[in-house]
């Protein structure tokens, strides 16, 4: 049988069928020792093939096959730092969650995220959540980076999920597509589902004041069919996210930015660090390449990802 993995909860997979059935399923032992360094083989997302077995009165799926992903969405384990975990594959675009405070989201967050989604061919939207509880000075901060992200060519939305504002805007881009929802914890994912869907009610949780962090109310990703012909990816919230399996050289090309200044540099391997005659640095110098954006590509190309600068 021929089916979507739906929901992934590290042992057991929610697999929906072609024929549009949902069966809960396994895998077969020898998915675990193929060389795969993901903490998870299977991932939301992924096409696969599973047959059905009875043990006593119950029916369960066995998955057999997993077939190639187009896309997917990669970031380093938390718990084992050599390994990676695959968020959700076959993804025509990512929803990223954005708020300037409570919980705060750092560019070099968002930078990072930017630059795998680039590096796997994945289109992103930001979405700039909780305008409402901002002060016209913070909502002037959110402007600037909307038009920081828009320039570069990433679609920017403010929103209010809470009150339903510009949520609109955001499912008509959703139509026909399968959406992944990301971010920190707190930053409204479920919220803005909700919205989006009403009678799907996700938990939802409020901010913890001591550390200004949501609590966790995702544990697993999970997929949704929506009933205005749309699928989305509900995942639980990121703190941190490292890249992982990238050459130093290749990371600045996917900074649109500064792929589009690389011809102009006077060595064709550039690094944008010391070098001479670098178009990105005379760019950055003169305002044209933002500082927070060359601040989150030198992190990433020394491998200073652990620590993060804290300005936005």
């Amino acid at each position: 049988m021929n089916g979507t993995v739906y929901k992934s909860t590290g042992s057991w997979y929610t697999i929906k069928s072609s024929e549009e059935e949902f069966y809960e399923c396994r895998i077969k032992g020898k998915f675990r020792t193929q060389g795969i360094k993901s903490t998870n083989p299977v991932a939301v997302g992924d096409h696969v093939k599973f047959d059905l077995e009875t043990i006593g009165d119950e029916t369960i799926g066995v998955i057999s096959e997993i077939g190639e992903r187009k896309n997917y969405i990669v970031r380093r384990s938390v718990k084992l730092s050599k390994q990676t975990h695959i968020i959700a594959s076959n993804l025509d675009q990512v929803f990223l969650l954005v708020t300037l405070n409570n919980p705060p989201t750092f560019t070099s967050f968002i930078d990072r995220f930017l630059v795998t989604a680039e590096a796997y061919d994945i289109p992103v939207v930001l979405l700039f959540n909780k305008m409402d509880s901002y002060s016209e000075e913070e909502k002037l901060e959110v402007q600037w980076l909307m038009d920081l992200y828009s320039k570069i060519g990433y679609k920017s939305i403010a929103i209010e999920a809470k009150q339903g504002i510009n949520v609109d805007q955001v499912k008509e881009l959703m139509l026909g597509a399968t959406s992944m929802f990301a971010g920190h914890s707190g930053v409204g994912k479920s919220t803005l589902v909700n919205a989006l869907e009403k009678g799907l009610e996700l938990k939802t949780a409020e901010i913890s004041e001591q550390h200004m962090q949501g609590q966790h109310t995702t544990t697993f990703a999970e997929m949704y069919d929506l009933s205005f012909d749309a699928r989305i990816i509900d995942t639980p919230g990121i703190k941190g996210f490292g890249i992982v399996d990238m050459d130093k050289y290749e990371i600045g090309d996917y900074f649109p930015e500064f792929f589009e200044l690389k011809s102009e540099c006077k060595f064709n391997n550039c690094l944008h660090l010391d070098e001479p005659k670098c178009a990105v640095k005379e760019a950055l110098e003169n305002d044209e390449v933002a500082a927070s954006r060359y601040r989150s590509y030198v992190q990433m190309v020394t491998g200073d990802e652990d620590n993060p600068y804290r300005e936005r």
